[in-house]
């Protein structure tokens, strides 16, 4: 976007046409997305804009958007889940883990109502 953006400004610049640093900062904090509205409104509170050099304004602009792709990446890493393979036992098996359980589950039964 940097590029880009001086691109034009020198074209329009050669054109005989230029406008003030103000007014620079200002069209691009405007062209900015709506999830960048919070940073937009730090900048335009904390700084001023008509002495704010653009260089400054894109390296801040940079530092938060590696800062969101760090935590879009982090977000992404927490999501993943772990799945685990499903394997058939014998039956056998199943039925004597299912009399062990109910086995266990009458003693403590019988020890409440003592």
């Amino acid at each position: 976007m940097f590029t880009h953006f001086t691109t034009i400004i020198n074209a329009l610049k050669n054109l005989g046409k230029s406008y003030p640093n103000q007014e620079l900062v200002r069209k691009i904090l405007r062209c900015l997305p709506k999830s960048w509205t919070p940073k937009v409104t730090v900048i335009e509170e904390a700084k001023d804009l008509s002495t704010l050099p653009l260089k400054q304004l894109f390296g801040s602009l940079m530092t938060h958007e590696t800062t969101m792709k760090n935590h879009e990446n982090v977000e992404v890493k927490k999501k993943k889940s772990i799945a685990f393979k499903a394997s058939k036992e014998d039956s056998e098996s199943d039925e004597d883990g299912d009399v062990a359980l109910i086995t266990s589950q009458f003693k403590r039964f019988l020890k409440n109502q003592k």
